[in-house]
């Protein structure tokens, strides 16, 4: 391994570790927004019933699936390994997801969508 594939690989290990850490912290800072907000939704619901019982808790849960979908927290860790650009060799640029628009803004664009010859 030269020096600059050497370099190479820690600044994509350090990126890919403030990634995840920027991720973590994420994840954690909407568990703490959620928590409160599905206990008012619920007990709304169960004071206030709407057209659908339970539909206020319900759609906090649909937002906290999108949310954890977007953010895809572990969603690129089964590939990384397998490239050289680690996280970001594992995702694709312009993707739904947090890292699929962090590579696109560093790349300065989406990626081409794959096609079969």
């Amino acid at each position: 391994m030269t020096m600059t594939t050497r370099s190479r690989t820690r600044w994509v290990i350090l990126r890919d570790l403030v990634i995840f850490q920027t991720k973590l912290a994420m994840d954690g800072l909407k568990d703490l927004v959620f928590m409160p907000i599905s206990i008012v939704a619920a007990a709304l619901d169960l004071v206030l019933p709407g057209p659908r019982p339970g539909h206020r808790f319900y759609a906090v849960l649909r937002l906290g699936e999108t949310f954890d979908r977007w953010l895809s927290l572990f969603g690129a860790a089964t590939k990384a390994d397998a490239t050289e650009d680690g996280l970001f060799g594992a995702s694709r640029a312009g993707s739904p997801s947090l890292l699929g628009r962090l590579e696109e803004i560093v790349i300065g664009g989406p990626e081409a969508p794959v096609t079969d010859p």
